[in-house]
């Protein structure tokens, strides 16, 4: 009976290592990831080549960059926030162009610190989209490109999530979004 067990074992670690041998972490510049959310609700999000955004092409661990799905996770954080403040029977459509998230990579730090962020005040985050705006007819109501930035954004208010890496280039989006579809005379 104990030997059956230890086979057991043994070839269930044979299985799951061969699985992980296989398996690739997805990066957000692989060939195969999606440049845009699925079609759903009055909201549509597209962003280019995460390659070509300044998060990679200045990062001092481009490694580190590209890990995860970070464009897409903000892709849907922007299209579920604006779906919430954009006027009924509008639709928006939105091209994000350019990305660079809050922090950057300090390897003067020493090895032990290559893939740590270090976010400081002279590491703003940064996104660059462009927008239209149509109404139930398929008018524009608005369009244009906006670079959200915020310089002070270790001073702002405190985000309901210290955990989230992501939580200052969601202030950056959810900021935009009030300001944008502020009702007029607001």
């Amino acid at each position: 009976m104990k030997l059956r067990t230890a086979l057991i074992i043994a070839l269930s670690a044979a299985a799951l290592a061969a699985g992980d041998a296989g398996a690739r972490s997805r990066t957000v510049t692989d060939p195969d990831a999606p440049r845009a959310l699925p079609e759903q609700g009055p909201v549509s999000v597209r962003w280019d080549d995460p390659a070509k955004f300044a998060e990679i092409r200045y990062s001092r661990n481009r490694y580190d960059a590209r890990r995860g799905n970070w464009v897409e996770q903000l892709a849907e954080h922007l299209r579920k926030r604006a779906q919430k403040e954009l006027p009924a029977g509008q639709r928006l459509d939105v091209d994000i162009t350019d990305i660079k998230r809050a922090g950057d990579y300090e390897p003067w730090h020493g090895p032990q610190f290559d893939d740590t962020r270090f976010v400081r005040d002279i590491y703003p985050p940064r996104i660059v989209l462009s927008f239209k705006r149509t109404d139930a007819d398929g008018r524009v109501v608005e369009e244009g490109q906006r670079t959200l930035r915020d310089l002070s954004f270790l001073m702002g208010p405190r985000p309901l999530s210290d955990s989230d890496p992501l939580r200052y280039e969601k202030r950056l989006i959810d900021d935009w979004l009030r300001q944008e579809f502020k009702a007029p005379g607001a």
